[in-house]
């Protein structure tokens, strides 16, 4: 089997799982809520904001690398 089509697969299944845990980054959303005055709260939505960047690439490189690897 082709390790490219089996990494693929392993990062859609993990980054699918990070989107669907996560919310998707306030960059993307259409209606943006405001970042809180207290820099605990706005430093905590900053790493959410990250972990959902974090999940969406994985998910994107891992749909190519598993295409890929069947186009291989």
């Amino acid at each position: 089997m082709n390790w490219l089509l089996i990494v693929g697969l392993g990062a859609c299944w993990l980054g699918w799982q990070i989107v669907w845990a996560a919310p998707l980054p306030r960059q993307l959303r259409k209606e943006k809520p405001p970042v809180p005055a207290d820099p605990q709260r706005a430093y905590m939505l900053f790493w959410l904001d990250q972990y959902g960047w974090i999940g969406l690439t994985l998910l994107g490189l891992g749909v190519l690398s598993a295409l890929a690897g069947v186009l291989q």
